[in-house]
This record gives C-alpha cells, structure tokens and sequence, in this order.
C-alpha cells in the first residue's frame, strides 16, 4: 500500500544518543508552516514591488522576519519600513493560521519522548508568532522553554539560540539533539556543539514521495 510506504520512508533516523534534551525549531520543523508562510511573505512583500523567489526564502530559513526584509530591500533598492512589513506579514500568516499542520515524523518523536526529556524550541520567528503556532497545534504545553527571535542578539547560523535554550534547561550542548529542517538551522546546531537531525523541507518531501510511489509494483 502506498500510504505504508510513504510513512515508513518518512520517520526520522535519529543518531545514536542518549540525549537529555530535544531542541526543535519551529516552523518548517514541528509546524509544516513554511508553505503558508511564503504565502504571507508574497502578499507583503507584493504591495511594494519586491520579489522574494520560493528559493531564496527556503534557503533563509531561521533567518528574522526584520532581517529577511532589510536585506531584501537593500539588495532590490526598495525602500520598506522593515518593522512595518514584517508585522504585516504575521498579520497575514495569522489569517492562514487555521490550516496549519504539524510535521508528521516531528510529532511522533515529540509524542514518544514527551516527558521523558525536556523539550525547548528554538526559532528564528518572533515569540507572537511562535505561540500561536504552536497553541494551532496544541503543542505549546509540551515544551520547557521557548527561545524566540527576542532572546538572542545573534541569530542562526550563529550558535547562540540554542546554547541559550541548553543554558535555560541546564542541558551542556553535546547532551542535546536538535531537529532543524534548513542548513542555517542545522549550522547553528553544529556551532553550539550540539547533534543535529535533518527534517525534510515541502519540495524534498514531495521529491522523496513521489520518488518512492516511482518504485512501487505497478508503477
């Protein structure tokens, strides 16, 4: 059956612990957020012109929503009130709340380890935005800590959010394991000393699925 197949192929190798903390980004990650936030980043961005490629936006992700609209704008010469955007942005992303979903291979450790070990996330998304994805989700009670855009002055790929999350569970870095779903994610991760699993992006899930359904008998 194909659905066994794409669940099986879809859960997550974890490497070899034990861990004693899990730290999870955010979006893309324990929410499958990043198609309903580049929806809202086009509208916002579209009322002045400015083009952000599906791309670009994937590769930036963890990056802040100010900084995202600072670098945009000063590499395409349009000039935006950064703050302004990026608040009508979640403005935005909050109206398309109600579709959200979790990642399903994300929830399954979450489910299995809940309680176990304490659990903080950490993202690039500012702490609004953060809770109410999660609250979407009800999973905001499962988590220690959260460790949003607010809380760092270097953002990933600096190694400072998650070793600021390992410092508020009381964790050292190398006992934790991070779920991260982007490369700057995942850069951080490594900086801060920490294991890190690799979550699979929309594109490279529907690329993994469809690649498996190519291998199916009948196929």
């Amino acid at each position: 059956m194909p659905g066994l197949v794409e669940m099986s192929e879809m859960k997550l190798k974890l490497p070899e612990g034990p861990f004693k903390a899990y730290l999870f980004d955010c979006d893309g990650t324990i929410a499958d957020s990043m198609p309903l936030h580049y929806v809202a980043w086009k509208k916002a961005l579209g009322e002045y012109g400015c083009e952000f490629p599906e791309d670009l936006f994937y590769s930036w992700g963890g990056m802040p929503t100010v900084q995202i609209v600072e670098t945009l704008g000063a590499q395409q010469g349009i000039a935006m009130n950064a703050e302004e955007v990026a608040h009508r942005k979640e403005l935005l992303y909050y109206e398309l709340l109600p579709q959200l979903q979790a990642v399903p291979e994300v929830l399954e450790q979450i489910q299995l380890s809940y309680g176990r070990i304490p659990f903080a996330v950490v993202s690039g998304g500012n702490r609004q935005s953060v809770t109410n994805s999660l609250t979407t989700l009800g999973l905001l009670d499962k988590f220690d800590t959260l460790v949003c855009s607010e809380d760092y002055t270097k953002p990933k790929p600096d190694a400072e959010p998650f070793l600021v999350a390992a410092q508020r569970l009381g964790v050292a870095p190398e006992d934790c394991l991070v779920f991260e779903d982007t490369a700057m994610g995942i850069q951080s991760a490594t900086a801060a000393g920490m294991a890190s699993v690799k979550v699979l992006q929309p594109w490279e899930r529907s690329y993994q699925l469809s690649d498996v359904s190519s291998q199916l008998p009948g196929s």
